[in-house]
């Protein structure tokens, strides 16, 4: 028997909504016996069952959901139904494209809370952020080894988060004999996933759809790509007609990566430099002396850990977008995005219309971008909507 999470008086309203969190402060009582990831049924204060999910006692986030269906048992079938689910959708968001690497597994959004798979050519990359993620590794890698025989499976759950769930860094091979890095194939272009050693997983696949706008608006243009990371915007952007690229990274070694992107792909190496430097000073520089491009992309790494850095990350996100806009020729365009799930959609347009204000131009929204298909966002869950994008054009 499984135990039982008791709620207060009116805190089953989420659930009812089918919402997959259980905040502490909903729980009055928890019956029975619990360790940390195990299954346990959530009734409301009148003893009214509500859903099934994974109980995790150091997190504010006390239960996550699995199942809003009584007769459903947490099993490998469980993950495996789960699991081919969300493969389906995906075969059918590429059957027709020249792309053989996406998310296969959105965490809430695919009904898998606090677990994301990565699938990269011929590995799947399992990240565990939750208590019950880290439970049922076990049955996860049984479920993809069912449903996707041919890849290897390793795990990158060396994420900050897991310490709210009171779980250590884990990095591992957990089936097959993945390469660390691997050549994967996106809208045509060849990348170079570092599966070990990358950001997030190794990649960043939820700005796919992005990177082929920056394709489609570069011809002709001289383009400045600020947080470059491994350069796949300028690829496009090269591809598309750009006749000069500026990459702008901190790491070396993501530019030294994006160097060999060009190569990979028969670029020419020369309409690119690469800059070894932080962005804020590098738009500072330009904006002292009026250096500017037709084409600039702000992709900054997340400014909001939490509700309470939101004041602080507005500032950050208006400072580089004013300079960012300064660095736009007149009639040119700006790509900026935030990736911060905290930050609202209505909050970051006003921020970045207020910088336009302080940088004395204008901006025009002409398109508005999010994270690709295979980041769904499931309806009881608006949170899952975190990538933020908008394209302008710029003026005096």
């Amino acid at each position: 028997m499984s135990a039982t999470v008791v709620l207060n008086p009116d805190r089953e309203k989420s659930l009812k909504r089918r919402h997959p969190w259980v905040f502490a402060s909903a729980v009055a009582s928890l019956k029975g016996k619990c360790r940390s990831g195990d299954t346990v049924d959530v009734v409301s204060a009148t003893g009214e069952w509500l859903g099934r999910g994974a109980y995790s006692p150091e997190s504010q986030i006390r239960v996550r959901m699995w199942t809003f269906n009584q007769s459903e048992s947490i099993d490998n079938g469980f993950f495996l139904r789960r699991i081919d689910q969300a493969l389906r959708l995906r075969q059918r968001l590429f059957a027709d494209r020249d792309t053989n690497s996406f998310r296969l597994i959105a965490s809430e959004s695919d009904g898998l809370p606090g677990i994301t798979i990565d699938v990269y050519n011929t590995v799947a990359v399992v990240q565990l952020l939750s208590a019950g993620g880290e439970k049922h590794r076990n049955k996860i890698v049984w479920a993809l080894n069912k449903l996707l025989p041919e890849l290897a499976v390793f795990e990158r759950s060396d994420v900050d988060v897991r310490k709210k769930e009171g779980l250590e860094p884990v990095v591992q091979v957990l089936s097959g004999e993945p390469e660390k890095q691997v050549t994967i194939t996106e809208n045509g272009l060849n990348i170079l996933v570092d599966i070990e050693q990358g950001h997030k997983t190794g990649f960043y696949l939820d700005q796919r759809d992005s990177r082929a706008a920056a394709g489609r608006y570069a011809k002709g243009a001289t383009v400045l790509n600020c947080f470059s990371y491994t350069g796949t915007f300028s690829c496009y952007a090269l591809q598309g007609g750009a006749t000069h690229v500026t990459n702008v990274d901190v790491s070396e070694p993501a530019l030294a990566l994006a160097r060999k992107h060009l190569e990979m792909n028969g670029l020419d190496t020369a309409r690119c430099d690469m800059v070894n430097q932080d962005v804020f000073q590098v738009l500072r520089q330009y904006y002292e002396q009026k250096n500017q491009f037709d084409m600039v992309i702000l992709d900054p790494p997340k400014f909001v850990d939490s509700k309470a850095s939101l004041p602080r990350a507005s500032r950050g996100y208006k400072d580089i977008n004013m300079y960012g806009i300064h660095a736009v020729k007149p009639g040119g365009l700006l790509f900026t995005f935030s990736c911060s799930g905290l930050m609202p959609a209505d909050l970051f347009q006003k921020i970045v219309a207020d910088a336009a204000l302080d940088a004395g131009r204008t901006i025009k929204i002409i398109e508005r971008l999010s994270q690709a298909s295979d980041h769904p966002v499931i309806g009881s869950y608006p949170e899952g909507h975190y990538l933020k994008g908008l394209i302008c054009e710029v003026t005096d």
